[in-house]
């Protein structure tokens, strides 16, 4: 990637804090990385029980790690809770994101100290309360949440008519974009309901108020994949974006020495050996399936005869009746943290069950796997349209009902995994995802367009810090 590079003595410093989930964290932490190469100096914000994960991730670079003491009288958190995934529920989510309220004092305490050195502050959307202690310290504040243009236009367009339409799965046209049809069933918790009101409609005003208060919002895709979408922001919304990503291409995927390599990718040289494709089964680390629905998945996967690579919450998912002994050799459960892309880039992996959390269509688009999506929570639902309808690389789960969220019976899972792997449709989604994944590289590529708005972003960021020390000087 073209950088842009400063005197040491003049080089911007960046403060980043991710929320306390990895799927929030891990594109941060990319993008610590691009910052980085450009010269800037970084200082990431987490809290203890956070930062090995952090400190690992980016052990071969010169970051500075800043732990804030987690909150332990948060009202429902257990004590030590200090990520998402280790919530019993995710119906804990917003006392859990709102708690971080707590954190602001210590926050603003370690701000004080390297304020005068600090450039900006990019923080996670959900984080709103630190634009508040950027605007104290006179700091610009970057918003970032880790969706798509196309997700965030499509919540804009659709939040006043939601409640227009009493049946959840009753269609409806966008003004913008009237050739996209939605329901109520498409968006999650609380805009799924006839009246959103309540603390998690409370929590959402106050990121998009502080979103739209900020100096700005770092977008991780590229311009190429959604220029309808991010066109629109641009036109509508505020404050201003820049488009970076995909912020996955920025660490090379795992080059693992043969002794060292986990059981699961060992298992997969086996199958390149024997030839067999294998589709990926990940849903994130926030689902929780009901046991009916992990038999039903079970049930397809056995009798598809596609080999398969399944990742599963080790909390919940225990197979008595015998399916990890009748699969073994054609498929393997692994109950462990697993690093998702080198999974998705092994050249075996050619196809991705998946709950089409942003991260995940990234990191399947920039591998060329394509997707069968089965969306749960959040914007994973429009996610699916935009992977399914638009950008066209990957099918969607066929439900009992025929709802967005409804129940997905094995036999159904069954005929789409095989349609995925090895149907009519599968060389043209081949095709498209290996088209839309060149076009990612070219993007984050010398001259690509999200190299040149993140070097535009740096520049202005830290033009804007000159100017902020001259008028303090005079």
């Amino acid at each position: 990637m073209a950088s842009v590079f400063f005197p040491k003595s003049s080089k911007p410093h960046i403060v980043v804090f991710p929320f306390m989930s990895k799927g929030h964290t891990i594109p941060l932490l990319h993008l610590s990385r691009l910052l980085l190469r450009r010269g800037a100096a970084i200082t990431i914000f987490t809290t203890s029980k956070n930062r090995p994960f952090i400190s690992q991730s980016l052990s071969d670079t010169d970051v500075t790690l800043i732990d804030l003491p987690f909150p332990d009288n948060i009202v429902g958190i257990p004590p030590e809770t200090e990520s998402t995934d280790k919530l019993q529920s995710m119906s804990l989510f917003v006392p859990f994101a709102n708690g971080t309220k707590l954190m602001q004092h210590f926050f603003e305490e370690q701000l004080q100290k390297i304020h005068s050195q600090v450039t900006c502050i990019i923080s996670d959307g959900f984080l709103y309360w630190t634009l508040q202690s950027a605007s104290k310290f006179g700091i610009p504040r970057l918003s970032f949440y880790g969706m798509s243009n196309y997700a965030q236009a499509l919540h804009r367009e659709a939040n006043e008519l939601l409640s227009l339409h009493e049946s959840p799965d009753e269609p409806f046209a966008l003004k913008n974009f009237p050739w996209i049809k939605l329901t109520r069933n498409d968006f999650d918790d609380p805009f799924d309901k006839l009246d959103p009101r309540g603390p998690h409609m409370d929590f959402i005003i106050e990121c998009v108020t502080a979103t739209t208060n900020s100096y700005g919002l770092i977008v991780n895709s590229f311009y190429e994949l959604e220029p309808l979408y991010a066109d629109y922001w641009t036109k509508y919304c505020q404050p201003k974006a820049w488009n970076v990503g995909p912020l996955c291409l920025a660490q090379p995927a795992k080059m693992e020495p043969t002794s060292h390599k986990p059981k699961w990718i060992e298992w997969l040289d086996g199958k390149l050996v024997e030839g067999c494709p294998v589709i990926y089964i990940a849903f994130g680390s926030q689902v929780k399936m009901s046991p009916t629905q992990l038999h039903e998945i079970a049930l397809g996967l056995e009798e598809s005869k596609v080999s398969f690579l399944w990742v599963v919450r080790e909390r919940e998912t225990e197979f008595s009746d015998g399916f990890e002994e009748r699969v073994e050799g054609r498929g393997i459960v692994v109950k462990e943290w697993v690093d998702q892309r080198e999974i998705l880039e092994h050249e075996i992996v050619q196809g991705f069950l998946s709950h089409c959390g942003w991260n995940s269509v990234l990191e399947a688009i920039c591998a060329e796997v394509p997707i069968l999506a089965w969306p749960m929570m959040a914007e994973q639902f429009v996610n699916t349209r935009m992977v399914v309808e638009e950008i066209k690389t990957g099918l969607r789960v066929n439900t009992v009902d025929g709802s967005v969220k409804g129940f997905v019976k094995g036999e159904s899972l069954k005929i789409t995994v095989m349609e995925l792997m090895g149907g009519e449709k599968a060389k043209e989604l081949k095709a498209k995802v290996k088209k839309v994944a060149e076009d990612a590289r070219k993007a984050v590529g010398n001259g690509g367009s999200s190299c040149l708005a993140l070097n535009q972003l740096i520049d202005e960021i830290h033009k804007q810090k000159e100017i902020n020390s001259s008028k303090l000087d005079s």
